[in-house]
Parts: C-alpha cells; sequence; structure tokens
C-alpha cells in the first residue's frame, strides 16, 4: 500500500471522478454528478477525498461533517480494485479527518438491495441502527 495516495479532490479530477461513480453504480439519473461535485467544492471539500496508485484514480469518498454527525457520501473502490483493502483504509482516512472534527459518530446510506457493502461496511464496525432515512429534493437537477 506503499504506493497508495489519498488526497483531497482536485478540478482536474472531474472526468475520472464521474467515470468513477458511473462504473461504481453510484449515480443515479435524478443527481447530477457534476452538480454534486460543484456544491460539494463550495462546502468541506478537504472532505472529499481521492485515492490513487500511481497517478490512477482508484476510488472516492465525500464526506460532510453538520456538527453533530458525519455523513459518508459517493463512497467507491473502482471494481477491478476491490477486495485489496484499499476501501477500508479510503474510509479509514476520512473516519480520521472526522476525528479532527471532534466528530462522534458517522452515518452511511446504502439501499438495501447492496448486500455486498453492507456486508463491507459490517466488516468496518458499522452496524444498522433504529432509524429510517426520509429525503426531499428542494432543487431538480436536470
Amino acid at each position: 500500500m506503499s504506493d497508495i495516495t489519498i488526497r483531497p479532490y482536485l478540478e482536474g479530477d472531474l472526468n475520472s471522478i464521474v467515470s468513477l461513480w458511473e462504473i461504481c453504480k453510484l449515480s443515479r439519473p435524478w443527481n447530477d454528478p457534476i452538480k454534486d461535485i460543484e456544491r460539494k467544492l463550495t462546502v468541506q471539500r478537504d472532505l472529499f477525498l481521492i485515492m490513487e496508485k500511481r497517478g490512477e484514480i482508484l476510488g472516492s469518498v465525500m464526506g460532510g461533517y453538520d456538527g453533530h454527525r458525519g455523513n459518508v457520501y459517493y463512497f467507491g473502490v473502482h471494481p477491478k480494485h476491490q477486495g485489496n483493502g484499499y476501501g477500508k483504509l479510503l474510509l479509514k482516512t476520512l473516519e480520521i479527518e472526522f476525528l479532527k472534527l471532534k466528530c462522534p459518530k458517522v452515518n452511511i446510506l446504502i439501499r438495501n438491495t447492496n448486500v455486498n457493502v453492507r456486508e463491507f461496511y459490517n466488516g468496518m464496525g458499522y452496524s444498522d441502527h433504529d432509524s429510517i432515512s426520509l429525503g426531499k429534493r428542494l432543487i431538480l437537477d436536470e
């Protein structure tokens, strides 16, 4: 893992990150990934982390902290690099950034059908809790 770099997002990463999110099936038709990146860059941009190996982007994670809870978004490692511990390293790096902010707890939203990722998160110490996530769209991406 000595050849792995984790760094903040840079503007030149845009196309590679959008492509990664599509490959990892993180994008949804109702979310414009470019707009999501533009929005993130206005708030806590240092919590938008990119993992690369010798210049090749392997993964990304977008974090947010509201003073009460940390949240994880757009977390993915390219499928051809999964199973090598890269996801654990990337998530652990974000957790360290949250701890620097004195963040006491992290929330991660996953789709009910994504069994493999649930097992990954359970292995990282995350567990189901008695909550239901509700959402409301305030701005429609077109």
